[in-house]
């Protein structure tokens, strides 16, 4: 079995609200040295081990885990 780990973030030019929300409250907690903050999701897939490539994790990310007009992802495949 592998596990396929991926991060989506916004895209830098994508104005990211619950980021934005989240770096004002920190400030108000006294964490005045955090410029930025971007909120993403994390998606875990398990593959059969024959079932791989990272061709078709990319398909995948592109056709419906992600939205590539305003996501950017990257992903690491690890072993079950």
């Amino acid at each position: 079995m592998k596990r396929v780990l991926i991060y989506v973030t916004p895209k830098a030019e994508i104005l990211d609200p619950a980021g934005l929300a989240t770096q004002k409250a920190l400030k108000n907690l006294g964490y005045d040295n955090v410029n930025e903050v971007r909120i993403g999701k994390y998606i875990h897939l398990t593959l059969d081990d024959g079932d791989y490539s990272d061709a078709k994790i990319s398909e995948m990310c592109d056709r419906l885990l992600t939205n590539p007009i305003i996501e950017d992802y990257f992903f690491e495949v690890v072993d079950g």
